[in-house]
């Protein structure tokens, strides 16, 4: 086929979460659109370096290997850029964004090996900058659909390799050193060769049918929750990144989160630990939205939602992205 002809959006819609398992992957996903490898590994590696995608890789549900964290930090606007300096310097913080709506404005992901090595993180942290960061830790997911519904008309919601609301969190796996060094090597993304798993295996020290089968089962188990091209969201025309939050009585928050997460255009929706005097809220919602109206048409939508009308809300809209990456767990391995 022509480049010309082909819709990247249904390419994309596709290898977000269908992306092969086999020995010459980037023509097993060419196939379907009538591109050959060599053109497929070209418009990857175009988007790649015009930073429409971030890699090509793992996305791993939280928590399941090692220990994540979403944390946020009140800095005074005249101290952001030295805070921010700080956070994104860190190899154990993965996303950093300016927020507007809240006294809290700099919010981060952390990820570590285990919740210890986290704790010292944000330790750290609060030792350079002189405030400890609030610290919010996933206490249930109510929807994860981390990739984007690309195309006009899709409801806000794409088709996932797994359905997206999140009934219980797969079970963490026992992992021995040689997965350790697979999540390692998977951190940087698979290389843009007609044969990037030998490339993963070498990093990794593992056989190609180990590496091959330990990543199925751990897709299949859910503890990689999407496996494919991570698309970064303004380049494809996703300008608002709104997190809204709110204080539900722990009683409630269950059935409404889950209510919650059904509606067009949030991307995902959670319940994370309240951290009183400074933080109330519990329940978290993000929306990923393509225009002001669309956008606007969500928020409206939040108050027929039973449960929410009445319950404190804020909204925080993401005034800037300063670092986005996956998590890293690197560090915390030996050398091999």
């Amino acid at each position: 086929m022509p480049v010309a002809d082909l819709d990247e959006f249904a390419l994309y819609n596709r290898i977000q979460d269908h992306f092969p398992l086999d020995a010459r992957p980037y023509q097993s996903a060419g196939e379907p659109f009538n591109l050959s490898e060599h053109t497929l590994l070209s418009l990857l590696a175009r988007d790649l370096g015009n930073g429409r995608i971030s890699r090509i890789g793992a996305v791993f549900a939280p928590n399941t290997i090692g220990a994540t964290t979403v944390a946020a930090l009140s800095i005074p606007q005249a101290r952001m850029e030295h805070a921010v300096d700080r956070i994104n310097l860190d190899p154990d913080i993965s996303q950093s964004h300016a927020r507007e709506g809240h006294r809290y404005n700099l919010w981060f992901v952390a990820g570590a090996r285990d919740r210890g090595t986290l704790d010292g993180v944000l330790a750290r942290i609060a030792a350079d900058l002189g405030q400890r960061p609030v610290d919010l830790p996933l206490e249930r997911e109510y929807r994860a659909d981390l990739g984007l519904p690309l195309g006009a008309g899709r409801g806000g919601r794409r088709v996932p390799a797994q359905p997206p609301l999140i009934l219980s969190p797969p079970e963490p796996p026992i992992l021995d050193e040689a997965d350790w060094r697979l999540a390692a090597a998977l951190e940087a993304g698979l290389a843009l060769t007609p044969h990037p798993y030998h490339a993963l295996t070498r990093r990794a020290g593992l056989p190609l049918s180990d590496t091959l089968a330990r990543l199925a089962r751990w897709r299949s188990a859910g503890v990689i929750r999407r496996f494919g091209a991570i698309l970064r969201h303004r380049p494809f025309g996703y300008t608002h990144n709104v997190m809204c939050v709110w204080n539900v009585p722990d009683a409630r928050v269950d059935a409404v989160g889950m209510r919650l997460a059904h509606v067009p255009h949030v991307s995902m929706c959670f319940r994370r630990a309240r951290r009183l005097p400074l933080w109330q809220y519990n329940l978290f919602a993000m929306i990923h939205a393509r225009s002001a109206s669309e956008l606007n048409a969500t928020l409206a939508r939040f108050d027929a939602v039973g449960g929410l009308a009445d319950a404190p809300r804020a909204v925080l809209r993401a005034s800037h992205c300063f670092k986005q990456r996956g998590t890293r767990y690197g560090g915390a391995l030996p050398e091999f």
